[in-house]
């Protein structure tokens, strides 16, 4: 993926600047509304814009991935809150040539997703939903976990961070601009204005296009944002593909989360983008997934591009297979191309087509060869907790297990279900 890394490079050179002179412009455009059309008061705009553009730009680059995780809610996991997820990223790792196996999170969301962050592969991060555990058998979630390390390998969740970020701050300062305006008004503003004397039509077409660019603004920013994430989902479907030596894992991963009509939780624009598909939002139709204003291809083509790469795993076999179903022919460079070896697609083994040489034998051999819905969504849900400081401990009397958060620990002294009393020495297993 060299001529992807380069252009990631670039593009958030361009990304940052662009952005940047778009909140530079949205301030204008406030200093122009609140300050009237001075030179002073647009000045004024601009200058404080372009101060919290600085800021959020450093913001990016020192906290841009704690940003994302705290948005969606993620918890860190450690490899005994869930071995075989840690287990899957810790193979993936080895199996991209990584160098640094990325910090493991859950978030307790029922829908199934997936997402990575982190400006480089030093302090990056996967992100899975307790949904997705539940969901997903070991090939599959291989799939998608192998799915986002190459997000992390192409660089694009540096790209991704720094637009979010972006994106945020013009969504902030065009939401206070437009509350604002609307104070103003219901307080007697537009009275103030008029009093103040009107040097004639051209302040207020200035104050008109100022008001515009303050609503356009944010949707501008978000259109920019979009156009960055669709090309670069089948880029990290290619590098999936090519990592686990399954194509068909991600394939079926991609059907099951597309198949799920549960709204997700985090329904922020921003972090849209940076999942596996798309959120699906409350009240909206499966087909928007797919529409051209989505910030992810449709997932049936992507499937359709997974399962047409016929015997083959490599990059040039993806690149086949892009060309057959969507009639286009360049997506991966010459230079990448060149340098992809043939690579054999394996069969599913219902634990995993690539197993690291790193990976515990006694975690692997503890796993089950098959598993129900029931069962992964338990073993999720006891891994997020875990990692939320809640504490299992197994009642003596009714045998039930008790989870209770760090908070209140000390106040617990007897079981709910049959008031015996529990030996906090004991932790569940």
């Amino acid at each position: 993926m060299w001529e992807q890394i380069r252009a990631n490079r670039i593009r958030s050179a361009w990304v940052v600047a662009g952005m940047g002179v778009l909140l530079a412009m949205t301030g204008v455009a406030l200093g122009v509304v609140f300050g009237g059309a001075n030179e002073g008061g647009m000045v004024v705009g601009g200058v404080i814009a372009l101060v919290v553009w600085f800021i959020l730009w450093l913001t990016s680059i020192s906290q841009g991935d704690k940003v994302m995780l705290r948005m969606a809610g993620a918890r860190r996991i450690q490899k005994k809150d869930h071995p075989q997820l840690w287990n899957v990223v810790e193979e993936m790792t080895i199996a991209s040539s990584l160098g640094r196996m990325p910090a493991v999170y859950i978030v307790d969301d029922p829908s199934p997703n997936a997402f990575a962050t982190g400006r480089k592969p030093e302090n990056c991060a996967v992100a899975v939903t307790t949904g997705l555990l539940r969901t997903l058998d070991r090939d599959e979630l291989q799939g998608v976990i192998a799915h986002e390390i190459g997000h992390i390998k192409n660089r694009d969740v540096a790209l991704m961070v720094t637009a979010g970020v972006m994106v945020g701050a013009i969504a902030l300062l065009a939401e206070i601009g437009l509350r604002a305006m609307w104070y103003g008004s219901m307080t007697g503003g537009r009275r103030r204005s008029r009093s103040s004397g009107n040097s004639g039509g051209a302040e207020g077409v200035m104050m008109i296009v100022a008001v515009a660019l303050v609503i356009l603004a944010p949707i501008l920013a978000q259109l920019v944002y979009f156009a960055l994430s669709r090309r670069r989902e089948y880029l990290a479907d290619a590098s999936g593909a090519m990592f686990t030596r399954y194509p068909e894992g991600l394939a079926s991963a991609l059907e099951k989360i597309g198949g799920v009509k549960s709204p997700q939780v985090d329904q922020s624009r921003v972090t849209a983008p940076m999942y596996i598909v798309r959120p699906l939002r409350k009240g909206e139709a499966m087909a928007a997934r797919g529409s051209m204003s989505s910030t992810h291809p449709p997932i049936r083509e992507r499937v359709k591009i997974l399962r047409a790469m016929g015997g083959g795993a490599d990059y040039a076999a993806y690149q086949d297979a892009y060309a057959s179903v969507t009639g286009k022919k360049e997506l991966l460079g010459q230079r990448t191309l060149a340098g992809s070896a043939p690579v054999a697609a394996v069969e599913g083994t219902g634990r995993g087509a690539v197993v690291s040489p790193l990976a515990s034998g006694a975690a692997l051999a503890a796993e089950p060869a098959s598993e129900t819905t029931a069962q992964r969504g338990r073993q999720a849900s006891d891994a997020f907790l875990a990692a939320s400081g809640y504490h299992r401990v197994v009642c003596g009397g009714c045998d039930a297990i008790l989870k209770i958060p760090a908070e209140v620990m000390a106040k617990v002294e007897a079981c709910p279900r049959c008031h015996a009393s529990i030996d906090k020495a004991y932790p569940a297993p």
